[in-house]
């Protein structure tokens, strides 16, 4: 017996081929297997091209009638800048379709399902879903909220410090945590920084691994003032956006980063930006990359400032949390 599992493995392995290609649309691929054979693969590689079933399909060619496609995400159902993958699945003659999980906009959710049941096709669902799920979260949750899926990275010493008391910070951790930053940098839409980061490090938060990356995110500056020297790095290709919390709340804010396709939005700002944002709840994901060093000083700056708690219940409490390791330097990540 076909272990459905298995080629949904091999589906996602498709899909992260297109790893911070996509967006806005979602990261999908797609497998179709005939008689225990794999005979057609495909995945969506830049949004308003060919979906992940289309491009299997036309690699199974004639052997797409009568077999069954295994797909990490419901199979679209409307028109939108490509036609309704149903629609293909139905003409090619596709026999079973195999779903890693169901479409999470409301307004599609298991329509798909339906009209393929209508046209005789048997659908099956939730194959390793919570990896599926896992890996368009971002996606997710801009198309249930309307807002970007906010990740915050801090890069701090064993002791909680991101810089000295002058505020020099280059190197803290290694260069293979700052490889995993950089795909971090990849699937985001924006990323924002503080004021001071920008006049103190001046980041130019582009995307540097691999050269030439095609989608460079939008550069927002968290600030009370935009009298920058237009010299600074993050003036060069693109105007960035300035955000000041005192004239605007976070949630409009993140509304319009929304509407501009702003599907996900990493924060490396320093310790007061991410006391502004956790305070104000907007962080959906943490991770904080950890170095083996111990650097000390009353005065040096920590990983989060902000108001100074008073009791431990005041304490922020991660949930699904994971433990990584890039070369000497630990990462937890989790969700808020």
């Amino acid at each position: 017996m076909l272990d459905p599992n298995k080629y949904m493995k091999r589906a996602l392995e498709l899909a992260k081929l297109a790893f911070g290609q996509t967006s806005p649309n979602p990261m999908v691929g797609a497998v179709i297997v005939k008689d225990g054979e794999i005979v057609g693969e495909g995945y969506h590689k830049k949004a308003g091209t060919a979906h992940a079933e289309v491009n299997a399909i036309a690699d199974a060619g004639a052997d797409a009638k009568g077999a069954d496609i295994y797909v990490t995400l419901e199979p679209c159902s409307t028109y939108g800048r490509t036609p309704p993958c149903t629609k293909a699945i139905i003409d090619a003659g596709i026999k079973r379709v195999f779903i890693g999980s169901l479409d999470p906009n409301p307004d599609h959710a298991g329509k798909a399902v339906k009209i393929l049941n209508d046209a005789g096709i048997e659908v099956q669902s939730s194959f390793l879903e919570t990896e599926c799920i896992q890996l368009n979260e971002h996606f997710f949750h801009w198309i249930t909220t309307g807002k970007p899926f906010v990740i915050l990275k801090m890069a701090m010493t064993l002791d909680g410090k991101i810089a000295t008391k002058s505020g020099h910070s280059q190197w803290i951790t290694s260069p293979a945590s700052r490889g995993f930053v950089q795909q971090l940098r990849q699937l985001s839409d924006a990323i924002l920084v503080g004021g001071n980061t920008v006049r103190e490090d001046n980041p130019s938060l582009t995307v540097r691994e691999p050269e030439n990356w095609g989608y460079q995110p939008k550069r927002i500056v968290l600030s009370r003032s935009n009298d920058f020297d237009k010299s600074l790095k993050i003036f060069d290709g693109q105007e960035p956006i300035f955000f000041n919390p005192e004239k605007q709340s976070w949630n409009d804010f993140l509304l319009d980063l929304g509407t501009q396709n702003v599907t996900c939005l990493l924060v490396e700002g320093g310790g007061e930006v991410a006391a502004e944002l956790l305070k104000n709840e907007v962080i959906d994901k943490v991770h904080f990359m950890i170095a083996p060093k111990i650097l000390g000083g009353r005065y040096s700056r920590p990983v989060v400032g902000g108001k100074s708690p008073e009791t431990l219940s005041e304490a922020l409490n991660l949930r699904n949390t994971s433990v990584s390791q890039f070369g000497n330097d630990f990462m937890i990540s989790g969700y808020l």
